[in-house]
């Protein structure tokens, strides 16, 4: 009966454990909002800022594991590769070390302080910032609250006289040690928390510290799997992107093995209070163990990222028809999901665009090579429209900030707007083969006229498109003035084309494409007025 009341604390004190987690790192990650994007940018092939990076960005949001995923959605999308994939996993390893040092700290006594402040914080603050800060604060209460139930619920270890032979046989096989921890970390799916229970038995007396580290090692390879389940369908960069975290962390494990005793023997110099004290000693092996081997392996990125090649040889295929920028992985943090899918829509409009410029020099030159392009091209973007929209549905419950969640339902109407424009491009070389089959000639007044109002609806497309990635309103409000003129040539050259039609200077045929073609540039300059209207009202 002790042991199942046991189990059930251990389960409570580790779903409140990782609920606080959660909701501290949504809320560091909330704060830190477009600095992450930021961050992200500034990786370079500089394996000293990919560290610094894979550092701050787990330690906003509290998973080297989310991160590591998030990372291999960039490879898989293309948007990094290895050498800088490499250095941002080495960092998340020293990034998840914030979470032990936190929890070292003797706070048990301004537990309740910390919940009654954050719930304050979150019910009665009105301004955005001030709830965030509420969400960190109370979600350290509740990690902590979870760290103190767990060590409650497994002190009767510590008379286990079974639980006792089993740390007499741990204390004299390393490897089952670490095997123990990798099994542990696997199960739970974050080292973080296995990383808190190994703390919360150390705390009861039931677990020497010569016991915790080789089960510490073997926590920092079980993070591994969750990347490594991540990467399964995912392209071959990816998958040794997955690889090269584990690789990482069983080189680690090797090269600490040996050091052991002397690692134990540093740290509890520095923390010389025995069991009272123990904590802090477990939190400090973690993080020399993650930044010692970190030091230790950036000079040879390069070499880690060629064991990979040859433990997975082979390239990537030639690149699928969908979605480049964009991967489920990214989900793991928003803010960085919502900045690619800004990319993949952005991109998705310029296809449109060059559609319609193909088009019109198809129409222009009879190219009927060109027109079988522009109906590839239109699949691409009627295939992109659905995999962004499934993408923002997804996308759409996450944890949004309201700023977030307006430009996530702008993109809804910006990409039906998009894949209009490539309608309407396709409609164009429909007529395009028209014109070639019938043999229709149209008059160079005619061809002056279209190429006229194709260009400013041309101009439209670029200033809805640049204004909608920069988010500039004052370039958004420029289109107004060239959408009236579209208009008004609309109606201008349709006044014109019955004064040829008159005069018997073209045939109703040609008249009639004539009409067509107008319509859908008038057509177009609507939809890119929509997309800049997104940046105006938003």
């Amino acid at each position: 009966m002790n042991g199942i009341k046991m189990i059930i604390g251990l389960l409570g004190g580790l779903g409140l454990f990782l609920y606080g987690m959660k909701m501290m790192g949504d809320g560091l990650e909330n704060a830190a909002g477009e600095n992450l994007k930021k961050i992200f940018k500034k990786i370079t092939s500089n394996p000293v800022k990919g560290v610094a990076a894979g550092a701050i960005i787990t330690a906003a949001i509290q998973s080297s594991s989310a991160t590591t995923v998030m990372i291999i959605g960039f490879v898989n999308a293309g948007l990094m590769n290895l050498y800088q994939a490499a250095a941002v996993i080495m960092g998340a390893n020293i990034g998840t070390t914030i979470t032990a040092q936190l929890v070292a700290f003797k706070l048990e006594a301004i537990v309740p302080v910390l919940l009654a402040a954050g719930s304050f914080a979150i019910l009665v603050s009105k301004g955005k910032k001030a709830r965030e800060i509420g969400e960190i604060v109370l979600g350290f209460g509740i990690l902590l609250l979870g760290m103190e139930l767990m060590k409650s619920s497994m002190a009767p270890l510590a008379k286990s006289p079974i639980f006792a032979t089993f740390i007499l046989r741990l204390e004299g096989h390393v490897l089952l040690g670490i095997l123990t921890g990798a099994l542990m970390t696997a199960v739970v799916q974050s080292s973080s928390a296995s990383t808190g229970i190994l703390v919360a038995l150390a705390a009861t007396g039931a677990l020497p510290l010569s016991a915790a580290v080789p089960i510490l090692f073997g926590n920092n390879i079980g993070t591994c799997i969750t990347a490594l389940l991540s990467s399964i369908g995912t392209s071959k960069t990816a998958k040794k992107a997955a690889l090269i975290h584990l690789v990482f962390n069983i080189i680690g494990t090797l090269i600490f093995i040996p050091l052991i005793n002397p690692v134990i023997s540093v740290v509890q110099q520095l923390s010389p209070e025995g069991i009272s004290d123990i904590k802090r000693q477990i939190a400090n092996v973690h993080t020399i163990f993650n930044v010692t081997n970190t030091i230790l392996m950036v000079p040879f990125i390069k070499y880690l990222v060629l064991l990979v090649n040859k433990l997975i040889p082979g390239e990537d295929e030639a690149e699928t028809m969908g979605v480049k920028y964009i991967d489920d992985r990214l989900l793991e943090t928003p803010v960085i999901a919502v900045g690619q899918t800004t990319k993949e829509v952005v991109r998705m409009a310029n296809l449109a665009k060059d559609n319609v410029q193909l088009a019109m020099t198809c129409f222009l030159n009879n190219d009927e090579k060109g027109i079988k392009e522009v109906y590839d091209n239109e699949k691409l973007i009627n295939l992109l429209e659905d995999e962004i929209t499934s993408y923002l549905v997804k996308l759409s419950t996450t944890e949004l900030s309201e700023h977030q969640t307006n430009i996530v339902t702008s993109m809804f109407h910006v990409i039906n707007d998009i894949e209009r424009i490539g309608d309407h491009a396709e409609n164009l070389a429909d007529l395009t083969s028209e014109k070639i089959q019938k043999k229709l000639e149209f008059s160079n007044e005619a061809k002056e006229e279209l190429q006229g109002m194709y260009k400013y609806t041309l101009n439209a497309l670029e200033i809805s498109i640049e204004s909608f990635e920069s988010q500039d309103l004052k370039k958004a409000e420029s289109i107004m003035g060239v959408e009236d003129r579209i208009d008004s040539l609309e109606k201008e050259l349709r006044a014109s084309h019955i004064r040829r039609l008159n005069n018997g200077a073209c045939s109703a045929t040609v008249g009639a494409v004539f009409l067509d073609i107008i319509s859908n540039f008038e057509r177009i300059g609507d939809h890119a007025t929509n997309i800049a209207e997104v940046v105006i009202n938003k």
